[in-house]
């Protein structure tokens, strides 16, 4: 049997919960920091350690990997107000 890196839910603190959202949400790391009012180094940390304790390798896999999850669902999409397009 192959394992899948979706086939298990990983231990992420509050924080990280609150991170995860806001990436699938679509912010930046920049954004998140400027929202939560931390340093970007400090989102960009958090991010890692998701990344590492979820085994996955981008953002596009995290937010699978938190769909499938139930990390987050579609409505919690809508919690931030997304960037606008630049002209």
């Amino acid at each position: 049997m192959v394992i899948s890196k979706f086939d298990y839910p990983a231990l992420l603190s509050a924080r990280e919960l609150e991170i995860l959202e806001l990436v699938v949400s679509g912010l930046s790391n920049h954004k998140i920091a400027q929202k939560l009012e931390i340093s970007k180094r400090t989102v960009d940390n958090h991010i890692s350690n998701i990344l590492k304790k979820t085994n996955v390798d981008n953002r596009v896999e995290l937010v699978r990997w938190a769909l499938q999850w139930g990390k987050v669902c579609l409505n919690d999409v809508n919690c931030c107000t997304l960037p606008a397009p630049e002209q």
